[in-house]
């Protein structure tokens, strides 16, 4: 008995330590803080029901404590039965039509943002069309209109609509931006559309919202935000070939005798495996690892192992363990290469 009266003492404690977490995370991928107009209307349908529900509580929990306090039984009253009230007309009506207003207060904006936000706009001429293809475990985006492709990151430019046609290669994902737009799943087999818009230039992190694998937990990507300036020049920068440095030469012919049957690094990325275009400058290497200015370490890391780095996906190691080992000057080497692809 002692021991679970002391484990009660910390219910307070995990109390105060699941508020304190509920503050940790990226801004950058709270649906409470939208940074476009897509995400703005979604907050607006949340804020509604909440509101609806908190309002019904009160009003519930209000009559449940007048009625405790009014009718309990005092000191000196008698084995009493109350008035009873069952059959009351007006308290029937009451207690139905109540229900039917909030219901309609609900349901006409969530219909009418519904029917909004599913519009298609990829024949709009304004709006950037992007297709966004899942795979087990990165993100790949093809350009079609500009004749461009990417992995891990999507490149935007800031204040225009960005129509995405959403599909799976593998099994079912879902295509995640909390800060811009809710979920949208993605199909083997069947195209779905979405769309928003940012309202500026930032960063902002996507997710997998739909458990596919190993490594669904892993299975992040960036949204980048651009001016229109700077959004041009990055689809300039992709359709130009990277100019190799002599040192970086080396790790070029690494790269052809044993990745570019998976890896393009061209701007059209075709290829198995995601395209290299452009790598230098991403925000992450596979997602999830850090480059910040100095990435030798995570890149050698990924390279040597990946399924130490991100379990279940289809690259093959090439340290010296692995099915395809390289040498540590070629894995070095490899590394000049892939930081020269600006």
């Amino acid at each position: 008995m002692n021991r679970w009266q002391n484990l009660w003492r910390f219910i307070p404690l995990f109390g105060l330590m699941m508020l304190l977490l509920t503050g940790c995370g990226s801004d950058t991928i709270s649906a409470l803080r939208p940074r476009g107009p897509v995400a703005r209307d979604q907050l607006f349908l949340m804020k509604l029901s909440l509101g609806i529900m908190i309002v019904v509580v009160l009003v519930v929990f209000a009559i449940y404590i007048y009625v405790l306090v009014r009718f309990r039984k005092k000191k000196g009253d008698k084995d009493i039965i109350p008035k009873q009230v069952e059959g009351s007309h007006t308290l029937e009506i009451i207690w139905t039509v109540v229900p039917i207003i909030l219901l309609l207060i609900l349901a006409v904006p969530t219909v009418s943002y519904t029917i909004k936000l599913s519009e298609n706009h990829i024949q709009n001429k304004d709006a950037v069309h992007v297709k966004v293809t899942a795979h087990q475990f990165w993100w790949q985006f093809d350009y079609p209109e500009l004749g461009i492709a990417t992995a891990q990151d999507l490149v935007i430019p800031a204040g225009k609509k960005i129509a995405l046609e959403v599909t799976s290669a593998d099994v079912l994902h879902s295509f995640w931006v909390p800060s811009l737009a809710g979920k949208q799943d993605t199909n083997v087999g069947m195209t779905n559309v979405m769309y928003f818009e940012a309202d500026d230039a930032a960063v902002f992190l996507g997710k997998c919202a739909e458990l596919c694998g190993a490594s669904h937990a892993l299975m992040d990507f960036k949204v980048v935000s651009k001016s229109d300036t700077d959004f041009t020049k990055w689809v300039d920068k992709m359709k130009t070939p990277a100019a190799i440095p002599a040192e970086a030469k080396a790790g070029e012919q690494v790269f052809k005798d044993n990745c570019l049957s998976c890896h393009a690094v061209n701007a059209q990325g075709l290829g198995f495996g995601p395209n290299l275009n452009g790598f230098a400058t991403r925000e992450m290497i596979a997602g999830v690892l850090d480059k910040g200015t100095n990435n030798d370490k995570n890149l050698h890391d990924w390279i040597s192992n990946p399924q130490e780095v991100k379990p279940g996906n289809k690259m093959p190691a090439f340290g010296p363990t692995g099915a395809q080992p390289l040498k540590e000057q070629q894995i070095n080497d490899l590394i000049k290469y892939l930081n020269a692809l600006k």
